[in-house]
């Protein structure tokens, strides 16, 4: 029996490429056009693979290799430096059918880190691996290896400065509260997706390059399997941005998914709760949050945060400030 396009099976995929104090004021209608842009690129990239029957890691991956390759975003190409003037890239992936997760941090020359999580969970018993051993276990498998320079961008390399000089570190929204630099580049955190296939399977991933003047070898929630990223065929999938470390400590994908599949309340609704919690705890974000029934929710309790959706119908819609989230 040919199925028609009007019973297809939901597909759906969500994207997030940061929450923070975003200044609608400081963000010029080219800056905004210029982020909406690769958003939509990014969902339009997961949607190809959800359309053509692919599965949901799949999408998520790619959805999320078209914000690592953009300067626009912190992870990948626009991540922000190190105390000691080095990108450290983490990520994570999820798949919801079987609860395997991978997961890297603190790598320097991997491209795509999205891609190496994805690899350390299909090709490794493992689920995080760090800094060199990461790197060497992705050039093993064939992943693209970049000089660390490829990562360097001016804007990137001036914030360090001003932290430094300022003796902060700061995520990548702080910076709204810092003059505007002077190409008006403002630039926004965290990136990730949650993805649903036709076969009613979910997954998320989330990918970043961290805080600018981070010390230490410091790791937010990102690459960490149930605070930055969650997904479980049997409630949801869950990326997450904002405070890292009260991400952590409130395992804020985690406690996402647990109320939808134990209270059983819809996904927005849980994500309001978890980011009350958040709140209480001290910190702010987002998330992002997708069920098996293709019930959605982008929710954040900054001032904005860059996100998109995409259907069955194949259209991008894309957001940053909460008059946008009308899909």
């Amino acid at each position: 029996m040919t199925t028609s396009a009007s019973s297809a099976p939901p597909i759906r995929l969500l994207v997030h490429g940061g929450a923070g104090a975003i200044d609608r004021k400081r963000l010029t209608a080219e800056r905004e056009q210029a982020y909406r842009q690769v958003l939509a690129e990014s969902l339009l990239a997961g949607h190809a693979v959800l359309k053509a029957g692919g599965n949901s890691v799949d999408a998520v991956i790619a959805a999320i290799m078209v914000m690592e390759d953009s300067p626009l975003f912190n992870a990948g190409k626009g991540a922000v430096f190190s105390h000691e003037g080095r990108n450290e890239l983490d990520a994570s992936i999820m798949d919801g059918a079987t609860r395997m997760a991978g997961a890297v941090a603190g790598v320097t020359t991997i491209r795509n880190p999205i891609r190496a999580a994805h690899a350390v969970m299909t090709q490794s018993p493992h689920v995080l691996l760090i800094s060199r051993g990461a790197e060497d276990f992705a050039a093993g498998y064939g992943l693209e290896i970049v000089d660390p320079s490829y990562f360097y961008t001016q804007h990137r390399w001036d914030q360090l400065q001003k932290a430094i000089a300022q003796e902060q570190i700061l995520r990548d929204h702080d910076m709204e509260s810092s003059p505007s630099p002077p190409n008006g580049d403002e630039k926004h955190g965290t990136v990730g997706a949650v993805a649903l296939d036709c076969q009613g399977n979910l997954a998320a991933g989330t990918s970043t390059g961290g805080l600018t003047n981070k010390r230490y070898g410091r790791v937010g929630d990102s690459p960490i399997i149930g605070a930055g990223t969650y997904a479980d065929n049997r409630s949801v999938a869950v990326s997450a941005t904002g405070s890292g470390e009260v991400f952590i400590r409130a395992a804020a994908a985690f406690n996402t998914a647990a109320q939808v599949r134990l209270q059983h309340i819809p996904p927005a609704e849980a994500a309001d709760r978890t980011l009350e919690e958040i709140a209480a705890l001290g910190g702010d974000g987002g998330l992002i949050v997708l069920d098996a029934a293709s019930n959605f929710a982008l929710r954040f309790n900054t001032s904005g945060m860059f996100h998109g959706a995409i259907g069955n119908d194949g259209v991008a819609r894309t957001g940053i400030f909460p008059q946008d989230l009308d899909y």
